[in-house]
């Protein structure tokens, strides 16, 4: 069984992958939403909070985890990986070698503002390799518009226009996307920011590793479980996630 845990409902886009490529795969997803967002917390908070999300799946006897949220991953993913010992998959090391792997040269990255501060993306792709040029663009308003179901509305378009051009006059090759709510707005970023440019989606990035991680672990539990878990049961992260996933699901609420 996998654990999946986010600081709220973006992780979902990670789910949705997951049954897509693994349809029997077990898993845990827990949204720690009564504290969201994490991305205006201290690092000290966000590793305190992430301790007690994976505690929570270890309960569960996980057999590996994914960090569903840049934020986490950025601040306390090494942490993390350090103190458990079991197979955790964080969401900026999977994206960051798509893109390389992709031929990017000049490579924009767009995420919440805690993310974009980090420079985890930009330290990771120039230690890889110093040649590249990393141009970065936080977009915090994306989070809510994907939220409100604002996707296709003008006030959306309008908004990725101006966080996107900075990044368009610079003539980016290849554009990650440092956030798990951002592949909802893939269309309307492609859009903006061309169609020559190749937009890295950190949920399939994840989920490739993923794949490759499943392949030599074969006792993975796939008894075609799932179980959704939130810190604050409300009604707005319910109609997102059936619409999200295209199906109604049960969510439960846990005390952490």
């Amino acid at each position: 069984m996998i654990g999946i845990f986010d600081s709220g409902i973006g992780g979902l886009t990670i789910v949705k992958k997951i049954k897509e490529k693994f349809p029997q795969l077990s898993f845990i997803y827990l949204g720690d939403n009564a504290r969201t967002p994490y991305g205006n917390r201290s690092q000290e908070t966000i590793i305190k909070y992430a301790q007690e999300d994976i505690e929570f799946l270890i309960s569960h006897q996980v057999q590996a985890v994914i960090i569903a949220c840049n934020t986490v991953s950025a601040l306390a993913g090494d942490f993390l990986k350090k103190k458990y010992n079991l197979p955790i998959f964080e969401v900026i090391s999977p994206a960051v070698h798509q893109a390389i792997i992709n031929g990017g040269q000049r490579i924009g990255v767009i995420g919440t503002r805690a993310t974009i501060n980090s420079l985890a993306h930009q330290k990771l792709l120039q230690t890889i390799n110093p040649q590249l040029v990393v141009f970065n663009q936080a977009c915090p308003l994306f989070v809510p518009l994907v939220e409100e179901n604002w996707i296709k509305r003008l006030e959306t378009e309008m908004i990725a226009r101006r966080y996107l051009i900075p990044l368009k006059n610079k003539q980016i090759d290849t554009l990650i996307l440092g956030c798990t709510h951002y592949p909802l707005l893939k269309e309307v970023i492609q859009h903006k920011i061309g169609k020559s440019v190749k937009l890295i989606d950190p949920a399939e990035a994840v989920v490739n590793l993923l794949a490759e991680y499943l392949k030599n672990h074969i006792e993975i539990d796939n008894s075609d479980k799932e179980n959704y878990f939130v810190t604050d049961l409300d009604s707005h992260f319910q109609e997102i996630a059936n619409r999200w996933l295209n199906k109604s699901i049960i969510i439960k609420k846990t005390e952490l």
